[in-house]
């Protein structure tokens, strides 16, 4: 999958393709319905499938005080976009200039003459330009003015008759369903990151973890989950017992993801883990003792196990 970080650089073969276009965090299932749909229209046409994406989301650059709330960090977003079989992705820096562009200058300086779009997939709700002031209806004229195809998809639905969207996932993530959140998303939701080095009380306790920052994503409820751990992108994946918190137990600072294999011997420090969360188990507490903690580690090593051992385990997630 090629990626381009600006509008001026899509090679001469590259021009007509047919574009998704959005910030599509989370990538969920109605998002995928909108990039289907331009598969399906670029196979009819034989041109190229592109999605036309920003980085930063608009919200993070307007808002940089605010908590981190990706569901999907760009690297996250990239690498799920190439599991998809898009052919290339234009992931356009969103900054200054591009906040301050009108919504007709976006369409005849960018859409028009440097990508020479072929036809153009949207949400429902799509809106662009500064202030948001670019519409479908406005998408509609300018179709019919240049010739170029237009097809709006439209709100997409779960079994329950939710509305997919990334601030109902970004919800239930903060309130510790996962499993409700992967409804949506087509997928568990995970986190990626690389092992950095701890207190190391975990391998005093019996039960070594490995710790994962935060970084960009939104921060899930504190707790403990079961869940399923992948080790730098191989084929096996690992039961897993989490803790995400700030250890009150020891009166720790900062919010850590601290993982425990339930069946993995090894060192893990500098590799990179993808945590699968698939069910919320309990609170984070504060316990008045290192053994009644050590009690509750087994206990929850034992649910996580438990629980695991009846999934046929996919990273997909098939709402039954």
């Amino acid at each position: 999958m090629q990626i381009f970080r600006d509008f001026s650089l899509l090679p001469q073969n590259l021009k007509g393709s047919i574009y998704a276009i959005g910030n599509f965090d989370g990538l969920h299932l109605g998002h995928r319905s909108v990039i289907e749909k331009a598969r399906k229209i670029s196979i009819d046409n034989n041109v190229s499938l592109g999605v036309l994406t920003f980085d930063p989301h608009p919200r993070e650059y307007f808002r940089s005080d605010d908590p981190s709330f990706r569901l999907t960090p760009r690297k996250i977003k990239l690498s799920i976009l190439e599991k998809w079989n898009v052919d290339f992705v234009m992931n356009i820096p969103f900054d200054k200039k591009l906040s301050e562009t009108e919504a007709s200058y976006f369409i005849s300086k960018y859409l028009l003459k440097q990508l020479s779009i072929g036809g153009v997939v949207v949400g429902h709700d799509f809106a662009f330009g500064k202030n948001r002031k670019g519409d479908i209806s406005m998408l509609k004229h300018a179709s019919k003015e240049n010739n170029f195809e237009l097809f709006v998809v439209k709100p997409q639905l779960s079994k329950s008759g939710s509305l997919y969207s990334s601030r109902s996932i970004r919800e239930l993530i903060q309130s510790g369903r996962p499993e409700e959140a992967a409804k949506f998303l087509g997928r568990w939701w995970s986190i990626k990151g690389d092992v950095i080095k701890g207190d190391q009380r975990g391998r005093v306790l019996g039960y070594p973890t490995a710790n994962i920052k935060l970084g960009e994503y939104i921060q899930p409820s504190l707790g403990i989950y079961a869940v399923w751990v992948n080790i730098n992108g191989l084929d096996s994946w690992y039961k897993g017992a989490a803790s995400l918190g700030v250890r009150p137990t020891f009166d720790g600072v900062g919010v850590l993801l601290e993982v425990y294999l339930l069946d993995f011997n090894g060192d893990l420090y500098g590799k990179e883990l993808e945590v699968a969360f698939v069910k919320y188990l309990r609170p984070e507490e504060k316990f008045l003792d290192i053994e009644s903690l050590k009690k509750q580690m087994a206990i929850d090593c034992k649910k996580s196990n438990e629980l695991l051992s009846k999934i046929d385990f996919s990273m997909e997630y098939f709402d039954k």
